[in-house]
């Protein structure tokens, strides 16, 4: 099978994603050794006691991504890598833009070039909708970021390697996310909920939905693409009613950087974008080779097709939100 048998680092690889991704292949696969690669000891502590049972699998790797020496010496016999490290918190990142370049955009760099120069052989890189069409530093970084993991195909020359992309927007439950924020306001017994704008929508991903379309990516990417999820939407009106029913809900004014949509294909894309039975794959308009046309299960979109959380074609209902609220959080 895909992973058996393969060692696969992850970077940030002790937050959320890095948690399930671990879990999940550990539950499906016969991997060789899955590397923690992560700037964190205490929380690579608390992992290690967390997998205990698996320790003859996991390594931990101190390490930051702005280090390129490190980097290289955790990437050495490792076949694949996920780069999930990034600093996301969109005020952080506007307040303190040089770390978030040296981080988001340096980090990513050197994650390239250590993946040219010892043997990888894929590097999954995790996206977000606010890379799409930018109005944050954060979002900005991260569209610079997809962009080098794209350009890095052309530099594989004859290597058995490919770069490829995985976006979705923020994960039902993940930490700063909306769902535990109202939680949190819930269980502190609050009377009502603040809502920036009722208007607001977002997509509804699990992590485990996020970690499959990482292991898909993996099967299936020759090179340059972003993968995105077809998955409902819901609006945040709704989720609050899903959460506390009937709670009274106050509008507080969107906050700077925010959205109203998380957008995951804009329709200058949609040049480039096919349509499969779950995903989208975006392919690249430059850095793209004949011989990696899309597979031929795919349709092409239409020209000026447009793919937002406000324009979907699957919505979740209140009573929809609440089941997975039950299901998709304690999985």
């Amino acid at each position: 099978m895909l992973l058996d048998d393969k060692t696969i680092l992850i970077t940030g690889g002790t937050g959320s994603f890095g948690h399930c991704f671990t879990k999940y292949v550990l539950e499906h696969y016969k991997p060789k050794k899955i590397i923690i690669y992560s700037r964190d000891e205490f929380k690579q502590w608390m992992m290690a006691n967390e997998f205990a049972q698996y320790k003859d699998k996991l390594r931990f790797f101190i390490g930051d991504v702005r280090d390129y020496e490190r980097m290289k010496r955790a990437f050495e016999g490792v076949d694949y890598v996920i780069h999930a490290a990034a600093l996301k918190q969109v005020p952080a990142c506007e307040y303190n833009p040089n770390e978030a370049i040296k981080t988001n955009v340096n980090g990513a760099q050197n994650v390239i070039d250590a993946a040219l120069n010892t043997g990888i052989k894929k590097v999954v890189a995790l996206s977000t909708d606010k890379a799409v069409n930018p109005v944050n530093l954060y979002g900005g970084t991260k569209l610079v970021s997809d962009k080098l993991f794209i350009a890095a195909n052309a530099y594989c020359g004859n290597k058995d390697l490919n770069f490829s992309i995985v976006r979705y927007g923020n994960v039902a439950g993940s930490r700063g996310s909306v769902i535990p924020f109202f939680q949190q306001l819930i269980d502190e017994g609050a009377k009502e909920l603040p809502i920036t704008d009722y208007r607001m929508t977002r997509f509804w991903i699990s992590l485990t939905e996020g970690v499959e379309l990482v292991i898909k990516a993996l099967a299936e990417a020759k090179g340059g693409e972003t993968f995105i999820s077809r998955i409902p939407s819901f609006k945040v009106t709704d989720l609050a009613e899903a959460m506390a029913p009937g709670i009274k809900t106050i509008e507080t004014g969107i906050r700077p950087g925010e959205k109203l949509h998380e957008v995951m294909v804009t329709s200058e894309d949609s040049m480039t974008t096919y349509e499969y039975d779950k995903h989208f794959i975006i392919y690249p308009q430059m850095f793209w080779q004949e011989s990696k046309r899309p597979n031929p299960s795919g349709r092409k979109v239409e020209e000026g097709f447009y793919y937002s959380s406000g324009n979907n074609t699957q919505w979740l209902t209140v009573e929809q939100i609440r089941a997975l609220l039950k299901t998709d959080l304690h999985a």
